[in-house]
């Protein structure tokens, strides 16, 4: 098992410029309408800023940034990560690199770090605003909940077994009840396993996250194993993850594992970080449901900023 808590992490402050020390050449941040995507962005010294705006999140063209940013057109997260770096018009291994991922759509962050491990980039900094609270409380919701499919996130397709007699979910539970429920009801015969964020990001979402969860314990089923990382580290997550996993594996009681991050960005950079590490090549892979809409504002105010230094394995 590795050690991922030997990564490095810390609090940022919320008032003042951010990077100073940091000598961060490119600063690439997903635009949305929360307050505290727009004060990082602000606040953040870098050679280079630009934003990416994702389609899904459905912005008219008077609304687009008056700093630099790309818009492509519709299409997958391989794509529209390729093209978004293709279109820097510069080189970008060997720079230091800075991702602030509050506002990333959940499977462009995820094949975001495949695509760095493919292209050389072994280190980069990610940064994760804390709202204060979400703004509907427990009922706050991420999508619109509509699922188009539940598919593999590219650059994360395992090579599945034929027997599926023992195979594994592991759902790292967020608020959307209605996509856990999806992804639970797409690998209905597997054994279903919880990750929860815990400790929570504040001492209210925990409560609310249960709460939210429970909607769903009809697809899920109620013998499902429960495990807690915490929320705001993705480095324990990944370690709490290579457990849970070693532990089967050890039991001889994985045929394929599939694994879905629906929590918060610093616990999907561990599902990510852990599968780049440990299961490449395997009968393992990352599984998603896809929406077409996604919420532009789900948190109110900004209550600390994270930083990662997260290195990912060679090629």
């Amino acid at each position: 098992m590795n050690d991922y808590t030997l990564f490095y992490k810390t609090s940022l402050p919320v008032e003042g410029a951010l990077g100073e020390n940091d000598g961060w050449q490119i600063f690439v941040s997903a635009f949305t309408s929360a307050e505290r995507v727009r004060r990082v962005y602000e606040r953040v010294i870098a050679g280079r800023k630009r934003w990416i705006v994702f389609p899904e999140y459905g912005y008219a063209r008077e609304e687009l940034p008056g700093e630099e940013f790309f818009l492509g057109g519709a299409a997958n997260e391989a794509e529209y990560t390729q093209s978004f770096w293709d279109s820097f018009g510069e080189r970008i291994d060997g720079r230091k690199i800075c991702v602030d991922t509050t506002g990333f759509i959940r499977p462009y962050l995820i094949f975001l770090l495949r695509w760095f491990m493919e292209n050389g980039i072994r280190r980069f900094d990610a940064l994760y605003s804390e709202p204060i609270h979400y703004t509907r409380r427990e009922k706050t919701s991420f999508s619109d909940e509509s699922v188009t499919e539940v598919r593999q996130v590219a650059g994360y397709e395992g090579n599945h077994n034929a027997d599926v007699s023992k195979d594994v979910l592991i759902i790292n539970v967020g608020y959307d009840h209605q996509l856990i429920s999806h992804v639970a009801e797409s690998k209905g015969h597997a054994r279903k396993v919880q990750l929860f964020g815990f400790p929570s990001l504040r001492a209210d979402m925990y409560q609310e996250n249960v709460l939210r969860a429970h909607e769903a314990e009809e697809a899920v089923g109620s013998q499902a194993l429960t495990y807690f990382a915490p929320a705001n580290d993705p480095f324990s997550t990944a370690s709490v993850l290579s457990e849970i996993v070693g532990q089967l594996v050890r039991k001889g009681q994985v045929t394929n594992l599939y694994l879905s991050p629906l929590a918060t960005k610093p616990q999907l950079i561990g599902f990510a970080l852990y599968y780049l590490t440990e299961l490449r090549g395997s009968a393992s892979s990352i599984i998603f449901p896809f929406c077409d809409k996604y919420n532009r504002e789900t948190g109110t105010g900004l209550a600390r900023v994270w930083k990662y230094s997260v290195e990912l394995p060679p090629r």
